[in-house]
């Protein structure tokens, strides 16, 4: 642990908020209880952001394979995301939030994208957080979009495809224009990524917690934010190049 490190705060948390469907179970209830008891934990992760000066916040919603999950968990999940832009869009501007939904929008049907349209509009302008949702996302899809705009740019005589490196495909990625991720957080339990941000996660701190979605409050994120700041991040330096770096920031 560095000297600085016990009041460092991540610039930008990613959470793949998992558990749902098994708290449901435990309560010999539907999922789709379980998905509407979720909403609770969404609403503390916000707070938790905003009074910790956290500038981006990116949760992952619905990813891409999602749409393999049983067609009535599906429906419900579409009729929620749905009402919950309904309820919760004009709070979240007034705390200064900014909406933006990150994914391939085409696949929902005309109502619920214009909903999601209509809530990045509203909040466009909003500077507290950036929340990122990510619906029909999946970080393999994020990356192979990036490939096909290198491609066009290319054809149209824009760039020379010797040009094309890390930094220009980075810059036609999803969250492009937010920090980069500094710490990803899973519940529920499981220990992988899920093809999730993958070329954000390159040097993210990851934590995992066996605590389920639903039951995720903002202790528990504290928690994953005091394990964040006891860790040393090196980026392919040595710990004493990290050290003398920091002393030098610092004198």
């Amino acid at each position: 642990m560095t000297g600085s490190a016990a009041g460092r705060v991540p610039r930008h948390l990613a959470i793949v908020m998992d558990g749902n469907g098994r708290w449901a179970k435990q309560r010999r209830r539907p999922r789709s209880f379980g998905h509407r008891a979720g909403q609770k934990a969404v609403r503390q992760a916000v707070e938790f952001c905003l009074g910790k000066g956290i500038g981006s916040l990116t949760l992952f919603a619905f990813s891409s394979e999602n749409w393999q999950r049983p067609p009535a968990e599906v429906r419900a999940l579409m009729e929620l995301f749905v009402r919950a832009l309904e309820r919760e869009v004009d709070q979240l501007h007034q705390n200064g939030v900014r909406i933006r939904f990150i994914g391939n929008l085409d696949a929902f049907e005309p109502a619920l994208r214009e909903g999601m349209l209509k809530a990045m509009a509203h909040t466009r302008g909003n500077t507290a957080l950036n929340m990122n949702v990510a619906v029909n996302y999946g970080g393999r899809w994020d990356i192979a979009q990036a490939a096909q705009m290198a491609v066009h740019a290319v054809a149209r005589g824009e760039i020379a495809a010797e040009a094309i490196d890390e930094a220009w495909l980075g810059q036609h990625l999803c969250l492009a224009d937010q920090p980069p991720l500094d710490l990803f957080i899973r519940t529920g339990g499981e220990h992988r990524v899920s093809n999730f941000l993958l070329w954000q996660l390159a040097y993210a701190e990851l934590y995992f917690t066996d605590t389920l979605w639903p039951d995720v409050d903002q202790a528990v994120l504290a928690d994953a934010l005091a394990d964040y700041a006891g860790r040393e991040r090196r980026f392919g330096r040595t710990g004493a190049q990290v050290t003398r770096s920091l002393k030098d920031t610092h004198a």
